[in-house]
Parts: structure tokens; sequence; C-alpha cells
């Protein structure tokens, strides 16, 4: 005969993992200062600040079109022009640090609207 799960045992595993589960949400999203004074909180490992990150982003150029992540590995590669980019194979751009697939569409887009295109193998 199988007995029920008395109910005070339930409580006290369900407040456990209440608990638990709070603790974990707060290490995940913790409070962080960058170097210049901005507070702001990050899930990720990442150091970047999101309020510098903005303040950097280019506005008016070719890297504007572009994601964060995305445009970090452009700039490190010394791509800043759509020229540049075109001197590169598609490949060898997706193995950048930092660029993704979903960046895919944008970097072809940039390049035909300056009439260019991915470097051929």
């Amino acid at each position: 005969m199988i007995k029920p799960i008395p109910l005070d045992l339930i409580e006290r595993i369900v407040s456990f993992r209440v608990k638990e589960n709070i603790e974990i949400a707060i290490l995940k999203k913790q409070k962080r200062k960058c170097k210049n004074g901005h507070t702001f909180y990050k899930s990720s490992d990442c150091p970047t600040c999101p309020v510098c990150e903005s303040e950097s982003k280019p506005q008016d150029d070719f890297l504007s079109a572009f994601v964060a992540p995305a445009r970090r590995a452009l700039q490190s590669a010394g791509i800043a022009t759509a020229r540049q980019l075109s001197e590169h194979t598609q490949k060898s751009i997706m193995a950048l640090h930092g660029m993704g697939p979903g960046s895919l569409p944008a970097l072809k887009k940039a390049l035909e609207a300056a009439g260019l295109k991915f470097k051929e193998i």
C-alpha cells in the first residue's frame, strides 16, 4: 500500500526550492559598476557596460547598422567600411568572435547598399 506524502513535507520542499530559486536569480543578475561609474545589472560574465556601449555606438556610419557584438567583431578585425567588408569572404567574417548568423542579413544589406558583395573564394 502506497502512503500519501505528508503535507508538511511537501510544504518544506516547496519552501526550500522557492528560496533556492530566488538565490539563483539574485546571483544571475548582479548589480555592477563600470570604470566610468555607471551602475547596471548583468546576468552574464560579459564586462561590457550597456550605458558605455550605447554612448560609444556610432550614429551615422557603416558600423551603426550592427548590434554591439557584431560591431565589436568588425572593429577588432579592422573593418569600418563596406569596402573593407567586401574584401573578406562570408565564411571569414562569420568566423569572427561575436559574429552570429543573425548578423548576416544586415551585413549583406550594407554591402548591397554600397553596390558590393562578399569576396568569392
